[in-house]
């Protein structure tokens, strides 16, 4: 392994990893040791063994504090979304995986496709910081993206304030609609959340490294076979 990717991804001898822990999908639990367990982790695991160091997690509650931590030598590489705003300070690979984001609608409501919601007057809740969340940021024109801090509130205030919508990854929704009886989960998705690693800009060598090992993991199945092992529905290999 070239020493200048070593010091650049590993420059205290040890992998720390970045971990998204609100992406129930690729985080699906936690070992006996208390490390998350699932695709994001096992992906970072297999990035330290061909290093040749040890990994060592460094768990975030959502994307965005993760992202906000990027040259602080919090960490070494990133699990999370690749977003434009995020890649002013952070080195992306391709995706690896994406994870489609749609729409619950209240029951009874007229809308039957995305495109319909971006009217004037359309409120939709989301969770603050997540990619899809900024995404919708960008792109919606004419109608309110309400975001929220915890991560239950958007439900609850779609529910409790019956908001006209509120946007997901799709496997989280099909879990959210068992609390509205009667709602509509629109066909379709308004963006998929491409899944990358990612290193601090700098590091030339290293994104380089990642780069080839994300690709080499789509081609050689490893990521499926992440899929598969973990039992995730929902979550597909990036093209």
């Amino acid at each position: 392994m070239d020493h200048q990717i070593v010091a650049e991804l590993a420059p205290t001898g040890v992998l720390r990893a970045a971990i998204n822990m609100g992406n129930f999908l690729l985080v699906t639990g936690k070992t006996a040791s208390g490390d998350p367990a699932g695709v994001a982790p096992d992906m970072a695991a297999e990035i330290a063994r061909r290093l040749g160091v040890p990994v060592r997690y460094v768990p975030y509650e959502r994307p965005s504090t993760l992202a906000d931590a990027a040259g602080t030598n919090a960490w070494d590489i990133g699990l999370i979304g690749a977003e434009p705003q995020r890649a002013a300070k952070i080195a992306f690979t391709d995706a690896y995986c994406a994870i489609e984001a749609t729409y619950l609608v209240q029951p009874g409501s007229s809308f039957q496709s995305v495109a319909d919601l971006d009217r004037a007057g359309v409120r939709i809740a989301v969770r603050r910081g997540a990619a899809y969340c900024l995404w919708l940021e960008r792109n919606i024109k004419h109608a309110t993206v309400m975001s929220f801090e915890a991560a239950d509130a958007p439900l609850h205030q779609f529910i409790a304030e019956k908001l006209d919508a509120l946007a997901a990854l799709k496997p989280g929704l099909l879990e959210d609609i068992k609390k509205v009886p009667g709602g509509k989960i629109l066909p379709g998705h308004f963006m998929t959340v491409q899944q990358a690693i990612g290193t601090g800009k700098p590091n030339l060598a290293g994104a380089k490294f990642l780069q080839e090992f994300v690709t080499d993991a789509k081609k050689s199945g490893l990521v499926a076979r992440l899929i598969e092992t973990h039992h995730v529905a929902g979550l597909s290999v990036a093209p």
